[in-house]
């Protein structure tokens, strides 16, 4: 049987003939920028090179994310230890200890099975381990069980953490290089599955301050907060609403925990309308965060939170479902629309 004699391939092997076995060569629905994964993995590589007490780990999803490329030049720095989450975190815990500097990549979704330890083994201990969430947030065809909408909820929860999520490729990039760099601790990078929008990605490597974000645009009207690759969605959304004489202002904020408290109390002054935005579950994520900051200052704002509802979201292509939600470019759109501006 072909699954037999290649269980990796056919793990998850896309359209296929299912007489001949032959694989669809199918073109990539956004070929403009690589694959975060992708990404990811030759990064590592080159951290790697420059840096050796880093190693990587991964739990029998080496080509799924990339840690192959690794893996093929430095086999005794990367390691496969299996469908064993916890154990890779545990492991992960131990290097640390030894003053290695794991990173950690396990898919969003499966990075629940291993939350105790990261909480008592990493976190308690303040060990400098990175994990890197590929997958995070919803993720298309896989469906259900594997949308990674919930880690920007449980990792912010956690002491000692820090929780980020790059808007693209080129704040992937800077965030391994940061997470890397001495006394950073337990460091958490989301990113999503499928494509970023840069061909020419591998640029210089810029430390990224931990807890600030960045202000992309001016605006008149709204505020707009972004965390992640959505922040995209909201770059598209922007130019058709300046078509329509509405200026909006873009945060990519960067980081969940710690989060900038300086740049909110910037927003807070300027905006009366604020929107939120992440893929991931509105409830106790990042909105919540903005929420719960404007909430201990005293601070009384108009907040929407667009992302994931409290439900779980079915099968679909991840275009779909991003439309479903109501935070992909015309949901942004039609939102800032029905705002009383």
């Amino acid at each position: 049987m072909p699954a037999e004699n290649d269980a990796t391939k056919w793990h998850a092997p896309g359209k296929f003939d299912a007489v001949t076995g032959e694989f669809v060569n199918e073109t990539e629905s956004h070929p403009k920028g690589p694959k975060y994964q992708l990404v990811f993995g030759k990064t590592l590589l080159e951290l790697a090179r420059k840096n050796k007490n880093i190693v990587g780990i991964t739990p029998a999803m080496p080509s799924g994310c990339s840690l192959n490329i690794m893996m093929d030049e430095m086999p005794d720095r990367a390691f496969d230890v299996g469908i064993a989450e916890p154990h890779a975190v545990t492991f992960a815990a131990g290097l640390a200890v030894s003053g290695k500097i794991p990173f950690v990549n396990i898919y969003s979704s499966f990075m629940q099975r291993s939350y105790d330890q990261i909480i008592h083994d990493v976190a308690l201990q303040k060990l400098h381990v990175v994990f890197c969430m590929d997958r995070g947030g919803l993720v298309g065809a896989d469906g259900a069980t594997h949308h990674g909408v919930f880690d920007l909820s449980f990792m912010r929860n956690i002491p000692n953490m820090t929780v980020s999520a790059p808007m693209d490729e080129l704040e992937l990039r800077n965030l391994m290089y940061t997470a890397q760099l001495p006394d950073k601790g337990p460091f958490t990078i989301r990113y999503p599955r499928g494509n970023g929008i840069h061909a020419d990605w591998e640029t210089e490597f810029s430390e990224i301050p931990v807890g600030k974000g960045r202000k992309l645009a001016d605006g008149d009207a709204v505020a707009i907060l972004s965390i992640g690759h959505p922040g995209n969605f909201v770059t598209e959304a922007r130019k058709i609403l300046a078509a329509e004489n509405i200026r909006i202002a873009h945060y990519d904020m960067r980081f969940v925990k710690p989060i900038d408290r300086e740049l909110l109390d910037e927003v807070a002054s300027k905006y009366d309308q604020i929107i939120t935005i992440e893929d991931g579950l509105i409830d106790g994520g990042f909105g919540s965060a903005v929420l719960e900051y404007f909430a201990s200052v005293g601070l009384k704002k108009s907040l929407v939170r667009l992302g994931v509802p409290d439900r779980f979201i079915e099968q679909g292509t991840q275009a779909e479902l991003y439309r479903e939600c109501g935070f992909d470019t015309e949901g942004i759109c039609n939102t800032i629309r029905n705002l009383k501006i």
